[in-house]
């Protein structure tokens, strides 16, 4: 999927933006992650702080009132961010994929109306496809909006796995308009869906939240059930685009960033894996000498090392084409796939290098251990990542 290329950064202002998240990272988010995570506490004061970073609109344009980064830019932050606390990446992530969808695909009037609110935070979600059976394959969704002839939309249906589905307001919603389509993705439509009416405060009497689920990793940020029950939509201000039939495609438009996040997110994990075991390997003695010095463990730390690094230049290879305005749906897989599989494999080293200590509460590598597997299963499986690369493989290098 083609879009215009972005112009780049200076790299002092790179430079600039990765500092000032360093040092919030250092002063504000170090002494509180482990408790809030472990406590699967909503970070309300950290996000406040986000949206002063402009991290909710990191990728949006200035014109909107984001801050028009590109997606080598965003990586970094989001790996540096993820070294600390991956949670918080979830919250802002999933939330720019859903503006990222209106600013691709939305009306004119649809991005001015929708943009600055997001960008600011005022509005905070995330994108509402997943159900109970609809994952990897979202063709399957049965959510169903029903047109009316007063203009407007009548929803009904679950979704599941919902990022920011109780402490956000609005979902970019995939829904069935025409569930008879052939071939089925042309039956498929976006609507921003909030859950209050933006210009009365009105809350949506059709959408509630169910449970909060519950989850080995990825805690302090929510993931719930949605409900839909004859929730109704003006189609002006939240059909993306106007048009109908077309929310396959500007799903899967907003799952490029948002695997390229992913494996941003797994390099931040194995990062920090890494970081900790280097440290830990000098400091740690056995037999007489630290256990750095043992060939078992230095083989452990040489490949963590070298796949850490070759996820981070796939990450960069895949934003960089994203940038550059090209399709990377096979940069992007490429990058999550290996990224995720690295961050798995790179935290169990840690853990094994650890010992004892690894399985313990009172360090980092436990969290990390089980945050990573997530990001095996997040924006589409490694399964499917596989199958496109293969299929991108095969119709570029036709013979």
């Amino acid at each position: 999927m083609s879009s215009t290329p972005h112009p780049g950064i200076h790299p002092d202002d790179e430079a600039a933006i990765l500092d000032s998240i360093e040092r919030w990272l250092a002063r504000e988010v170090r002494p509180v992650a482990d408790k809030l995570e472990h406590d699967d506490i909503y970070p309300i004061q950290l996000v406040e702080q986000m949206k002063d970073l402009g991290l909710f609109g990191a990728t949006i344009s200035p014109e909107y009132g984001g801050l028009g980064l590109p997606a080598k830019t965003y990586t970094r932050i989001v790996s540096l961010i993820a070294e600390t606390w991956m949670s918080l990446t979830g919250i802002f992530n999933s939330h720019i994929m859903m503006a990222t969808v209106v600013e691709k695909f939305g009306t004119e009037a649809q991005k001015h109306y929708w943009l600055p609110k997001f960008c600011s935070g005022e509005i905070r979600g995330g994108l509402g496809l997943t159900e109970a059976d609809a994952g990897t394959d979202l063709q399957a969704i049965r959510t169903r909006a029903t047109r009316t002839d007063r203009g407007t939309y009548i929803v009904n249906g679950t979704k599941t796995w919902i990022s920011n589905g109780i402490e956000g307001g609005a979902v970019a919603l995939l829904v069935k308009t025409d569930p008879d389509a052939q071939p089925r993705h042309k039956g498929m439509t976006m609507l921003i869906a909030p859950k209050v009416d933006p210009d009365t405060g009105r809350r949506y009497e059709g959408f509630r939240t169910g449970k909060k689920l519950e989850k080995m990793g990825y805690k302090g940020i929510d993931s719930a059930e949605l409900i839909f029950e004859d929730y109704e939509l003006d189609a002006e201000r939240h059909l993306v685009g106007g048009i109908e039939g077309k929310g396959f495609h500007m799903a899967v438009g907003g799952l490029e960033l948002g695997r390229i996040n992913i494996a941003a997110r797994a390099v931040g994990i194995a990062r920090r894996a890494l970081k900790e075991s280097v440290a830990y390997a000098q400091t740690r003695k056995t037999f007489g000498k630290p256990i750095g010095e043992h060939q078992a463990i230095q083989l452990k730390l040489g490949e963590m090392a070298t796949k850490v690094r070759a996820a981070e230049l796939l990450v960069q290879d895949a934003a960089g084409a994203y940038d550059r305005g090209e399709r990377c749906d096979m940069e992007a897989g490429m990058a999550k796939y290996f990224a995720s599989e690295t961050g798995v494999e790179v935290t169990l080293e840690a853990m094994r290098i650890f010992g004892g200590y690894g399985y313990s509460k009172e360090y980092p590598i436990e969290r990390l251990y089980r945050d990573a597997p997530l990001m095996c299963i997040g924006e589409g499986t490694n399964e499917m990542q596989r199958i496109i690369i293969a299929k991108q493989m095969i119709a570029r290098h036709p013979v």
